[in-house]
């Protein structure tokens, strides 16, 4: 069978089409890299400057816009430190066939064409599929059996091999008593990404059924393999994600503000990515920014954001507006001013999706911005 490989813009890595076993697959083109957006361009909020001072961060009480860039040095905090207490790291996996809400997954063969009937979705053709998660978990060395810790979860976790940036800067933070000593839990999707995939299943959908699934399916399971007792306090708890995974972390704190107050994202995807379509959100995540922070009574949410100049613009065929993320970001944190929320969004110079080299000086700072007001234990 032969099919003519395709180029989609897109935050997804799209495979090319399957060729008999001898002939050798086409090299996929380059994706076309994203323009650099001024930081004045239009929409862009007023920043404060810092930009040009390679290490320099927002100060950790300060809410606002802020720009930094474009070079960056990794925080010392990303370093192990000699004499510095290292907590435990464990992985445990968890099968499709033994979940509830998401069984089985859903997977694509090839991208969505635009519904004839609504610009604003796709129409995409699905499979079941088995998956295997990986759940890694973080304890720290200063965690008292039996006490009900704070944690935060993190999207996209390694599958396989552990990555130890998170544990190292969490290491160094709480004993520095930047933050409390709380345990990390870095869970990995069900594959794939976006529209017909199951990540994207899970991610982007617009409702609190992410959320549920690792209250009731992910944390008693934690609570069991790690010997651990979780808070049920939503002050103490934190959810953290980039692209897709930011936008649900934002969702978990959004739909279940009894469970979560706290929000860490980077390339946040708050575009229009749902699917399938739901009326009562059109625009997918889009309507964060669109109609339901502008419209509803503020919630409880404590939210960090960054975004790279480069990062991710209008990567699919739908063309609806929708798909800047640069703006999404930039839309998201004027209406958090405008509504007073406690928000700090950074805008990183030379950095694309995911915002690059920025992550690795920012991150330790971000997550003590985000924990202000918990209290830390002298």
């Amino acid at each position: 069978m032969n099919l003519r490989p395709f180029l989609v813009l897109s935050l997804v890595a799209l495979s090319l089409p399957a060729f008999t076993a001898d002939k050798q697959k086409e090299k996929k083109p380059d994706r076309p890299q994203p323009p650099s957006r001024p930081l004045d361009g239009p929409g862009a909020p007023k920043f404060t400057r810092l930009d040009g001072k390679p290490g320099v961060n927002p100060p950790v009480d300060a809410e606002g816009d802020f720009v930094i860039g474009p070079d960056y040095v990794a925080a010392p905090e990303t370093k192990v430190v000699e004499g510095v207490p290292q907590g435990k790291v464990q992985q445990f996996t968890m099968e499709s066939k033994d979940c509830k809400l998401f069984n089985p997954g859903i997977a694509r063969d090839v991208f969505g064409t635009v519904d004839p009937n609504n610009p604003k979705t796709l129409v995409v053709e699905t499979h079941p599929i088995d998956y295997t998660r990986h759940v890694t978990v973080y304890v720290p060395a200063q965690y008292v059996t039996g006490t009900a810790a704070p944690f935060i979860v993190g999207h996209d976790g390694p599958r396989g091999k552990p990555d130890m940036t998170l544990p190292r800067i969490l290491d160094n933070l709480i004993a520095q008593k930047r933050v409390p000593a709380m345990i990390a839990i870095m869970i990995s999707s069900g594959g794939g990404d976006a529209q017909g995939h199951e990540r994207g299943r899970e991610y982007d959908t617009m409702s609190g059924l992410y959320a549920e699934f690792i209250e009731n399916e992910v944390l008693p399971l934690v609570e069991k393999n790690a010997g651990v007792k979780l808070t049920k306090d939503p002050e103490g708890r934190a959810t953290m994600g980039s692209s897709s995974g930011g936008s649900a972390a934002l969702a978990m704190a959004w739909y279940r503000t009894d469970l979560y107050h706290r929000v860490l994202t980077t390339s946040g995807t708050f575009v229009n990515q749902q699917w399938p379509f739901n009326p009562e959100t059109p625009g997918g995540a889009w309507d964060f920014h669109d109609k339901l922070v502008p419209e509803s009574p503020v919630k409880p949410i404590r939210i960090w954001m960054a975004v790279g100049d480069r990062d991710l613009l209008n990567p699919n065929v739908m063309r609806d507006g929708m798909h800047d993320w640069v703006d999404a970001n930039h839309r998201m944190a004027k209406v958090l001013k405008a509504k007073d929320y406690h928000y700090q969004y950074v805008y990183c110079l030379n950095a694309g999706h995911g915002i690059g080299n920025a992550k690795a000086q920012l991150l330790p700072q971000a997550l003590e911005w985000l924990w202000q007001g918990y209290a830390v234990v002298k």
